[in-house]
C-alpha cells in the first residue's frame, strides 16, 4: 500500500506541474485534505480549472499520469461540465482529477482549498429531499421480491444489498450526515445501524433471501417513520406485501416467466 508520504509528494507533484501547465489556469484540493480531515488512508483528490478545451487537456495529462506515474488504469466519471477522471497509480493510490472549463470552476461543497486562480462563487445547491432515496428504495424492495419470485437469486441479492444502502442514506440525510457512498454511515447510532445488520445476506438461498428481504423492508419502514411518517403509512401496506414470507420454497424457473425489464 502507499505511504503517506509517497501519497503527499504525488499530490504536490500534480500541483505543480498544474502551475506550469499553460492550460489549466485554477486548481483546488478538495475532499479530505482540503478540510485537514484526511488520514493514512485518503486519496488524492485535486480539482482543475481549464482554459483549453477539455479535450485535449485531458488527453495531455492521461498521458502525463501513465509516462511518469505510472498509472495502472483510469476510468471517468461526468457532473455537469465537470469530468473527473479518476486513476489506480501503483501501490493502490487513487487519484480523483477533475476537470472544468475556467468559468465554471468552482466549489461543489465545503471540502475546498483554493490553491491558484479564481473559482466562481459558491452555487446555492437545491435540497434534494428524501423522496428520491425512499423512491430508490421500494423500487429496490420491489424487484427484490420479483427477482427471488422469479429464482434469479444473485439479483434478488443484488436488490436486497442496494435497498439498504438508500436506508443508509435515508438516515444520514436525516442526521445531516453526507449520503453518498455510506461515507456518513459510521456516524449513524446503533438503534439504526444494528436493525441493519440484520439485512445483510448470508447465502443465496431462497430462504435466507426471504429473510433478508424481510428485515430489510422493516428497517426502511422505521426509517421511513422517523424521516416522513405520512409517507411511511402510504408506502406501510405495499413494503408489508413486498416484505410477506409465508410461501412455498421456490423449486424451479415458471415456465413462462418474464425475462424484460429488470
Amino acid at each position: 500500500m502507499f505511504s503517506v508520504e509517497e501519497r503527499d509528494r504525488i499530490q504536490r507533484r500534480l500541483l505543480r506541474l498544474a502551475e506550469q501547465d499553460p492550460g489549466v489556469v485554477a486548481a483546488a484540493i478538495t475532499g479530505s485534505h482540503a478540510t485537514n480531515d484526511e488520514d493514512r488512508w485518503s486519496d488524492i483528490d485535486l480539482a482543475f480549472g481549464v482554459s483549453d478545451p477539455l479535450d485535449s487537456v485531458l488527453r495531455r495529462w492521461t498521458q502525463q499520469m501513465y509516462q511518469d506515474l505510472a498509472a495502472v488504469h483510469h476510468w471517468d466519471l461526468t457532473a455537469g461540465s465537470a469530468i473527473y477522471r479518476v486513476f489506480l497509480l501503483p501501490h493502490c493510490l487513487e487519484v480523483d482529477l477533475s476537470f472544468s472549463p475556467e468559468g465554471e470552476f468552482g466549489p461543489r461543497g465545503p471540502r475546498w482549498r483554493l490553491m491558484f486562480g479564481r473559482s466562481t462563487p459558491p452555487r446555492a445547491r437545491a435540497s434534494s429531499g428524501h423522496d428520491g432515496a425512499a423512491g430508490l428504495a421500494w423500487h429496490h424492495a420491489l424487484h427484490a421480491r420479483i427477482s427471488i419470485e422469479r429464482g434469479r437469486f444473485w439479483q434478488a441479492e443484488h436488490w436486497i444489498s442496494a435497498m439498504r444502502t438508500q436506508t443508509i442514506a435515508l438516515a444520514c440525510q436525516r442526521l445531516g450526515h453526507t449520503t453518498s457512498y455510506a461515507k456518513g454511515a459510521h456516524l449513524l447510532p446503533s438503534d439504526i445501524t444494528g436493525p441493519l445488520e440484520t439485512t445483510l445476506v448470508r447465502s443465496t438461498d431462497e430462504a435466507e433471501l426471504r429473510r433478508a428481504l424481510s428485515a430489510a423492508v422493516t428497517a426502511l419502514t422505521a426509517e421511513l417513520t422517523r424521516t416522513d411518517p405520512t409517507l411511511a403509512d402510504r408506502l406501510h401496506p405495499v413494503l408489508t406485501e413486498l416484505a410477506a414470507i409465508d410461501r412455498p420454497p421456490w423449486t424451479g424457473r415458471a415456465p413462462h416467466s418474464d425475462d424484460g425489464g429488470c
